[in-house]
């Protein structure tokens, strides 16, 4: 007999789930291209689970998925989370796979958060075991992903750099199956993700925080000398004490602040020039815009009457000198 859909309760707000956040990158208009049906996702993943054997494991034997999928926790959502386990108890179990490299031990292909909180409350994880292979791992991983509705956009892409660089294919054909989007959609993706982990770690899952935003930022990361600046900027005492969503708009607001300064200082070039018998000398300055000349001297006056009145013969032969 087929078994409740595992992620109904992430999806039908039931006591296991954690609550969604009021910014949700799901929710907004760029991300349609993004994720396929949920329900559609969920049935898929749920096949993974439908008839197996639910077993307990001890938790200190189990190792997380080697893709990480979250670039940080919610606190309020584990949190909570925590709660309705302790006082409910697990209700869906997790998916694990025997491990790939050590003996006896078992390796989370979906459930982390859930896998935690069992290690938390020392209570045995609940969990089916099937064999797998490392890119079925991934494809179903991917998939139970797209499942999930609070996963962030940049998260998502993030999962999908770390399995194409796995190279399981030429063509990214297993990325497109684990996250179920088309190809222009997963170039967006990667490329968003070509910007220093550091910086990617350090603003984290920016739940509120869409695929155009991100791609504002990596451009302005690909000048060295922003990117310079936001490195410094994300290491600072304070920054890692704003929210997510906090740390992404203050980190380009910053940079573009630079930017601006950058651009409204430029160094003047000044030079000087005074006639052998000193009746007339001229300081010359120019801002790459704009080009002066300051006569001083006895001659100062004559020079530049001289200079005014014969403006049109002395551009042309400027003219003459630049062809």
């Amino acid at each position: 007999m087929a078994r409740k859909n595992p992620f109904a309760t992430l999806m039908d707000g039931s006591a296991e789930a954690a609550p969604q956040p009021a910014l949700d990158y799901t929710i907004k208009g760029a991300s349609r291209s993004i994720l396929s049906s949920i329900d559609e996702m969920a049935l898929r993943a749920d096949k993974f689970l439908e008839g197996e054997t639910i077993v307990e494991l001890d938790p200190e034997l189990v190792d997380p998925s080697f893709i990480e999928d979250r670039l940080e926790d919610d606190p309020a959502e584990y949190e909570a989370l925590l709660v309705a386990i302790k006082e409910g108890g697990q209700n869906s179990p997790i998916l694990v796979r025997p491990h790939p490299k050590s003996s006896g031990r078992y390796m989370i292909v979906f459930g982390h958060r859930r896998w935690k909180v069992a290690k938390e409350l020392r209570r045995p994880v609940r969990a089916v075991v099937k064999e797998l292979t490392d890119q079925a791992h991934a494809v179903t991983q991917g998939q139970e992903n797209s499942a999930r509705a609070n996963l962030s956009f940049i998260e998502k892409a993030v999962f999908a750099s770390r399995l194409s660089g796995l190279h399981y294919d030429n063509d990214n054909a297993t990325v497109l199956s684990a996250l179920s989007v088309d190809r222009s959609t997963l170039s967006k993706m990667l490329s968003v993700t070509d910007m220093p982990q550091e910086i990617l770690r350090a603003i984290g899952p920016a739940k509120g925080v869409g695929r155009d935003r991100w791609y504002e930022l990596k451009l302005l990361l690909e000048r060295p000398s922003n990117l310079e600046r936001a490195i410094e900027y994300a290491r600072g005492p304070s920054f890692a004490s704003l929210s997510s969503d906090q740390r992404f708009v203050s980190l380009v607001a910053e940079v573009k602040s630079g930017t601006r300064t950058a651009k409204a200082v430029t160094p003047k070039r000044v030079r000087k020039w005074a006639a052998e018998d000193k009746a007339v000398s001229v300081d010359i300055s120019t801002d790459g815009k704009h080009f002066k000349f300051d006569l001083k001297a006895k001659d100062a006056v004559k020079f530049g009457e001289f200079i005014s009145e014969n403006l049109t013969s002395l551009y042309a032969a400027f003219r003459d000198t630049a062809k």
